[in-house]
């Protein structure tokens, strides 16, 4: 694979969940939940993508949009 760059697409609707659990496991622990250092890099640079690219991501309305969100992307049962 080498230092070729791979590029993950996701909805705003999944875009918008991850980023919120990253936020979540970052403000924890890290080294509980993830035991090697090295997986630390990509999950902040992933995060740090997430929190540029998503609008309104400090807005007023955040957690009423999160959670239609999560509606949205769990399966029915």
């Amino acid at each position: 694979m080498g230092d070729g760059e791979v590029t993950v697409r996701l909805t705003g609707d999944e875009a918008l969940v991850l980023s919120h659990w990253l936020e979540k496991v970052q403000m924890t622990d890290l080294s509980r939940v993830v035991d090697d250092p090295a997986v630390w890099v990509a999950i902040h640079r992933i995060a740090g993508t997430l929190d540029k690219e998503l609008p309104g991501l400090f807005a007023s309305d955040y957690d009423q949009r999160l959670e239609a969100a999560r509606q949205r992307l769990r399966p029915e049962d």
